[in-house]
């Protein structure tokens, strides 16, 4: 068996023509969503990060604003800022890139964010709505994870659905939004006792521990499909063998780079035993960015339409 491909970048693509077009007909009408991203420092994937999301704003036809500040911006300084956000109607969707600087208070910074123009669905208020399943904005990861499925037939309803990780970023909300779609849910995470043993069970195995390459062969249920959240680095040639083999692509990519990318699955045992798998890169990041063009969205036409 080789596992099929989860296909998020078509998936991504799909979801941000379908934005592209209700944006082009609420434009119309005289409503245009419009997203604020902050981005404090210089931390050079942040600064990637955020001018690939303001890019996109501008090729589906929202609005946007990057506002950049220096590493030396305070938490009252952040906050000020927010509030201001927070009372302009034209800025339906705001964005708190993260990490913040270490002497910024977090999550003081994300709670101040009004719940309605929280489009990472970080905000306490949206998390307590996506606990019990009413209507609200959702983290942008866990919903592109349901759309992928949903968009592939894959079968969730009835299915066993274990989820590797316990974040609040994307383990813990996707299992609640399985839960919600009437899959059988189990949390683990790294103390879980005999780990591949409880993910064998998993018709959706979704893994989301941080590890690279930590979920092998043995951990799959022959024909499972398998979404792997991970991002991390291959940065020797023996685990460039191990992970990859001879795949010419990860080898151009590590002459190039001194590196290539994957995720917490091994791709090379797991493709072999699995019946679905989402590649990296290419299968969670794309759906991401489209999942917070949708969010801008829908918080302008909860707000405003």
């Amino acid at each position: 068996m080789t596992a099929k491909v989860l296909d998020g970048a078509s998936v991504g693509k799909a979801i941000r023509e379908e934005v592209a077009i209700e944006v082009g007909e609420t434009t119309k009408r005289g409503l245009r969503p419009g997203l604020a991203a902050v981005l404090v420092g210089s931390d050079p994937a942040s600064h990637l990060y955020v001018s690939g999301k303001v890019r996109t704003c501008a090729e589906l036809g929202l609005y946007s604003e990057k506002i950049e500040l220096p590493e030396t911006t305070t938490t009252s300084d952040l906050l000020r800022l927010v509030a201001e956000l927070n009372s302009r109607d034209e800025i339906d969707g705001i964005l708190i890139q993260l990490p913040l600087p270490k002497h910024v208070d977090t999550s003081l910074v994300l709670n101040s964010v009004d719940p309605a123009k929280d489009v990472d669905g970080f905000h306490p208020v949206n998390v307590g709505r996506l606990t019990i399943n009413e209507p609200g904005l959702r983290p942008c990861t866990p919903s592109g994870i349901i759309e992928l499925l949903v968009r592939n037939n894959i079968k969730i309803e009835g299915s066993r659905a274990i989820v590797i990780g316990r974040s609040r970023i994307v383990g813990l909300p996707v299992a609640l939004m399985l839960l919600h779609k009437n899959a059988t849910v189990t949390i683990a995470h790294s103390r879980t006792e005999d780990l591949p043993a409880v993910a064998r069970e998993a018709d959706i195995l979704i893994a989301a521990i941080g590890k690279t390459a930590v979920v092998g062969g043995n951990f799959i249920k022959p024909g499972a499909a398998v979404v792997d959240v991970g991002t991390n680095r291959v940065t020797n040639r023996e685990d460039l063998v191990r992970f990859y083999g001879d795949d010419p692509k990860r080898h151009a990519a590590f002459e190039k780079n001194g590196y290539t990318s994957i995720g917490d699955v091994n791709p090379r045992e797991v493709r072999e035993v699995a019946g679905y798998l989402t590649p990296v890169p290419g299968g969670v990041g794309p759906l991401t960015i489209a999942m917070l063009m949708k969010n801008t969205l829908t918080a302008m036409k909860m707000r405003r339409a």
